[in-house]
């Protein structure tokens, strides 16, 4: 697999984009996953993206998108989020990327005055023409697993039970290791999604909150589920999230410590390749 870097790291603590994308490959990452909103990107920006990136030989992966909106009441909530998107995938097609990474969001009011199932459907009705979508341009969409008790999908259950729903081969699981950490969910789970999850993430915390932190800095112990990744055999990348760096102006040295400890583990188990 390739290790990656998800961009936001480098956006949420100020810093250029261009700025990011030659750090990224300075510090030594194979490839890099693009946290942008196309709706809202700039036509210049979205050109040096994909110029600096070629002239880095530096691949996107994936583009990570957040959008609660599919299992929203109104319909023209969930046709707009739907329409979005469609902008990623229009935009991963343009970068050349794998994929589209979907973060579907949680159940509101407490799962009281909607019934459960009506979100539910709502998501995967959204998921699958989102993913016939993808099909046609070569895609997949990978579906985040998210660790906390009202999103829809929390833990491998679930992830399972979205992924039949939606009912395509192209939409896969993304595995989050610090996720299933905190949702409690054991390694060996990882095998129910066999020929079923196409991308990770990885990133510590302290076992209580979500945390997104440089691998050695929390209590998550990666080897157990680098195994059973190591052992699905997937072909796509390691992608290391970091969110909110406590010190700014110190987020080189927080993305290159992230780097060296995530090679680290990577390297006896033979996952990077």
């Amino acid at each position: 697999m390739k290790l990656g870097l998800i961009n936001s790291a480098w956006v949420q603590a100020n810093r250029p984009t261009e700025f990011g994308l030659r750090k990224t490959k300075e510090i030594g990452f194979d490839v890099v996953d693009i946290f942008v909103d196309p709706l809202e990107l700039d036509p210049r920006e979205r050109r040096l993206i994909r110029e600096v990136c070629h002239e880095l030989s530096l691949p996107i992966v994936s583009l990570p998108c957040v959008c609660v909106g599919l299992a929203d009441p109104s319909a023209s909530v969930r046709r707009f989020h739907v329409e979005r998107v469609q902008a990623y995938l229009d935009l991963a097609y343009d970068y050349h990327a794998q994929n589209v990474l979907v973060v579907i969001g949680e159940y509101i009011w407490n799962r009281e005055v909607i019934p459960p199932s009506d979100q539910w459907n709502w998501a995967a009705d959204g998921v699958r023409q989102l993913g016939q979508r993808a099909r046609e341009l070569g895609l997949k969409i990978m579906i985040e697993l998210e660790p906390f008790p009202l999103s829809l999908v929390n833990d491998i259950d679930t992830m399972v039970a979205f992924l039949d729903a939606v009912g395509l081969e192209n939409v896969q699981a993304n595995i989050d290791i610090s996720h299933l950490a905190l949702s409690g969910v054991a390694p060996a789970e990882l095998r129910r999604l066999s020929g079923r999850a196409g991308h990770v993430h990885i990133s510590d915390c302290n076992g209580k909150v979500h945390g997104d932190l440089p691998p050695g800095r929390g209590v998550v112990p990666f080897e157990p589920y680098l195994r059973e990744i190591r052992d699905l055999g997937i072909d796509g990348a390691i992608s290391i999230e970091l969110e909110f760096s406590p010190e700014p102006d110190k987020i080189v040295e927080w993305v290159a410590e992230a780097y060296r400890e995530t090679d680290r583990l990577l390297a006896p188990l033979g996952l990077r390749g």
